[in-house]
């Protein structure tokens, strides 16, 4: 009489294995409830931020020694006007400090090195921005899931008390990993924006170290003996 109810427990625990496994993801996430909805458009804004910060990022990258020297020849010859309509020529953050300290040809050389400073701190905000975007996500994703994971729990044992215990030990278990949906939700697009985050500001602090050592060399080629007489004789023709 054993053997026909060992059969039925085993069929009905494939069948349930079955439907778990036919399950989409779509249905899974649906199962998490509403809290899955604010998780949904933070993943989307994470995507959207680590596209457009590694877009950015990736086209402001330039070969900075080729373009000094460039500029170095033409500032040798005297040729302030094709320097700049060469730097207006590239849309990329260097190029972009070293105009303004172009325009300053002609005035002390601590003028040019604020008026630099001033545009690479420009430049530095654009390559950080939406940053702090990626990195609120992955603090609040998280938090998010917990929430969920929270209210789904409390439903779950507000259900065993108004059912004063009597409760199928497989239900309140699906209820539980229903629970459980938002948590894992949330610490994925956590950990995934997080993790780009990191990427991403690596690449910022690298690109601000170059543009820190191009202004520098920049500062210095016009510190050098023929620039500095060029700039005499610029400065004196002016007053």
């Amino acid at each position: 009489m054993q053997q026909p109810d060992t059969a039925s427990a085993a069929q009905d625990t494939l069948d349930m294995s079955l439907q778990q496994e036919s399950m989409s993801i779509l249905d899974l996430l649906v199962e998490g409830g509403v809290l899955m909805i604010p998780l949904f458009l933070l993943s989307l804004l994470a995507v959207y931020v680590i596209a457009e910060r590694w877009r950015s990022l990736n086209n402001s990258r330039m070969e900075v020694d080729k373009f000094l020297r460039t500029i170095e020849s033409m500032l040798k010859d005297g040729d302030r006007q094709r320097a700049l309509t060469y730097c207006d020529g590239i849309d990329k953050p260097l190029p972009r400090i070293l105009k303004a300290g172009i325009r300053r040809l002609g005035r002390p050389i601590r003028d040019i090195e604020d008026v630099i400073r001033n545009a690479g701190k420009k430049e530095i905000y654009h390559l950080e921005k939406r940053m702090n975007w990626l990195a609120t996500i992955a603090g609040v994703a998280p938090l998010i899931g917990f929430t969920g994971t929270v209210t789904g729990m409390i439903e779950a044992f507000m259900d065993i008390q108004a059912l004063q215990g009597n409760v199928n030990p497989s239900v309140l278990a699906g209820g539980i990993w229903e629970a459980l949906i938002t948590t894992a939700t949330g610490l994925i697009v956590g950990i995934i924006a997080y993790g780009f985050y990191n990427f991403l500001l690596g690449k910022i602090n690298r690109m601000i170290h170059e543009l820190e050592n191009a202004s520098a060399d920049f500062i210095e080629m016009l510190q050098s003996p023929s620039r500095k007489k060029e700039q005499e004789k610029e400065h004196k023709g002016v007053m």
